[in-house]
């Protein structure tokens, strides 16, 4: 690990930099590439074992968008790989024609040839809906795509104003809450329809800046400066809640959400989001950091009780992908050489454990020693989404230092 008092050698960036694009182009893409295009039905399979092997057909809308996403993002960084948009093409197809329902819901879950099998009572599969359509429309040129996702992004508008549609009634005995999911996801998706600042393909929307604006002020109601955590769940007045629900703390979410408000800061010069959200990320660390035996925890209770989740003490990968990207990101816009040594210590961690050299791609469930607990590449809820991202946003980070 670098030492945390001096900047890291420009031979260390380079090197971090080759085995990240690495890791992206010749593990992790290839094997999504190889495994999951389903050329009959259109879209991707996306439970797969560790060799790619198919244990599933089912479909999850929330990873076909998620997937659509990352292979355009790639594809707009290298227009000269024209198979990443032919893959993009398959899923972005795939969930036009089965994923949205008449009143604007989108499934959860497809059967392999498209028809319904689950719908959630949230509105997470059509943020990623939302985000698929938004970055295939730069890719493919196809500007129907674009309209299709903000039509979407209306309704769930109108679906975080009232969530009845979703079959969510508000029942007399439940306290209205705040959920650090919502503005988070919502800040982000903002940030993907406008695309970036200067390109040919940005958009804007009068609304956007406010919506913008909600995000930040409701993601700091959940900020509690004071201890150095954010809570997952406070009451909608912004106190907290005297519940395993309100003392729920999710180290890898606050990471995820602090990279959020970095950009955010980035893009509006705001220095003292900046700092908050510097605060965030190393709150969560510290919080979060198992100093036993290593990696970053999936759930604790703010006070130290048993968190309900029996999952709490697994290390998963998504927590450690957002975590490499927010620290990278906290180096950059600060200097401070101890960040890209907080970065290099859970990067050498989460290297040693996930990665699978033998079949591509990496596991995503380790027990708490770092031993893998389930050996599944995709199912239901990890995809080719947080891995290929951190891949990526790290290495355009590190491009970025050093850039002349």
């Amino acid at each position: 690990m670098a030492d945390s008092n001096r900047q890291p050698a420009r031979a260390t960036l380079e090197r971090w930099r080759a085995r990240l694009h690495s890791e992206l182009h010749g593990s992790v893409i290839p094997f999504w590439m190889r495994h999951s295009l389903d050329q009959e039905f259109g879209g991707y399979f996306n439970c797969l074992d560790l060799d790619g092997r198919r244990f599933d057909t089912k479909k999850h809308v929330w990873l076909q968008g998620r997937q659509v996403w990352m292979l355009s993002k790639l594809f707009n960084e290298d227009r000269s790989r024209a198979e990443l948009l032919e893959a993009a093409k398959l899923g972005a197809r795939f969930l036009r024609e089965h994923a949205r329902r008449p009143d604007d819901q989108v499934y959860f879950c497809l059967a392999r040839d498209g028809q319904p099998l689950t719908l959630q009572r949230k509105m997470f599969a059509a943020c990623f809906y939302v985000m698929a359509f938004a970055e295939y429309a730069r890719a493919s040129g196809d500007t129907s795509y674009r309209t299709l996702a903000l039509s979407e992004f209306d309704a769930i508008l109108r679906w975080i104003e009232d969530p009845t549609p979703l079959g969510k009634p508000k029942l007399a005995g439940n306290q209205p809450t705040s959920e650090l999911a919502v503005p988070m996801i919502l800040l982000n998706l903002v940030a993907e329809l406008r695309g970036a600042p200067g390109s040919p393909t940005f958009h804007d929307r009068p609304d956007y800046d406010a919506i913008e604006r909600r995000c930040v002020a409701a993601i700091r109601r959940h900020h509690r400066p004071e201890r150095g955590l954010v809570f997952e769940t406070i009451a909608a007045d912004g106190s907290l809640l005297d519940s395993p629900e309100g003392r729920l703390i999710n180290p890898g979410h606050v990471i995820e959400c602090g990279w959020f408000l970095l950009d955010f800061a980035r893009r509006t010069k705001d220095s003292g989001l900046r700092d908050e959200a510097l605060a965030m990320i190393r709150g969560a660390l510290d919080f979060g950091w198992d100093r036993e035996f290593g990696g970053i925890l999936y759930f604790l209770d703010s006070e130290g009780f048993s968190p309900q989740q029996l999952e709490w003490p697994m290390k998963l990968w998504w927590p450690h992908c957002e975590a490499i990207v927010a620290l990278l990101m906290a180096w950059r816009d600060t200097g401070d050489a101890s960040w890209f040594a907080r970065f290099e210590q859970v990067a050498d961690w989460t290297f040693a454990h996930f990665p699978d050299a033998q079949h591509g791609e990496w596991f995503g469930y380790l027990d708490r020693r770092g031993d893998v607990s389930q050996r599944f590449k995709g199912g239901p809820y990890k995809g080719c989404f947080h891995v290929p991202r951190a891949l990526w946003l790290c290495e355009r980070e590190l491009a970025a230092a050093l850039a002349p």
